[in-house]
């Protein structure tokens, strides 16, 4: 059964980074496009990021210019790094590879 692991979340500052990792088991990880999700509480499920299985980008517009979406085919595992963090980007970051999601991992950007 395939499982997806998120880590790397965290508090940090406004205006700083996190890299958030997403490490999936199982052999079929190369043929999957992935997405990060976000949730902040009283809101919808968002999309912020998306990768295909041929490494194409597609990125929210709030976070366009900020975070890079990456993918190391070799590990099964998929990065989101975040720049320039604001108050805004707190929430639940989820990974996503087809109907499967990982557990989430809370971003707080606070002074």
């Amino acid at each position: 059964q395939v499982q997806l692991v998120e880590s790397g979340g965290g508090l940090v500052q406004p205006g700083g980074s996190l890299r958030l990792s997403c490490a999936a088991s199982g052999s079929i990880f190369t043929i999957y496009n992935m997405g990060w999700y976000r949730q902040a509480p009283g809101k919808q499920r968002e999309l912020v990021a998306s990768i295909t299985s041929g490494g194409s980008t597609n990125y929210a517009d709030s976070v366009k210019g900020r975070f890079t979406i990456s993918r190391d085919n070799a590990k099964k595992t998929v990065y989101l790094q975040m720049k320039s963090l604001k108050p805004e980007d707190t929430a639940v970051y989820y990974c996503n590879m087809g109907t499967r999601w990982g557990q989430g991992t809370q971003v707080t950007v606070s002074s």
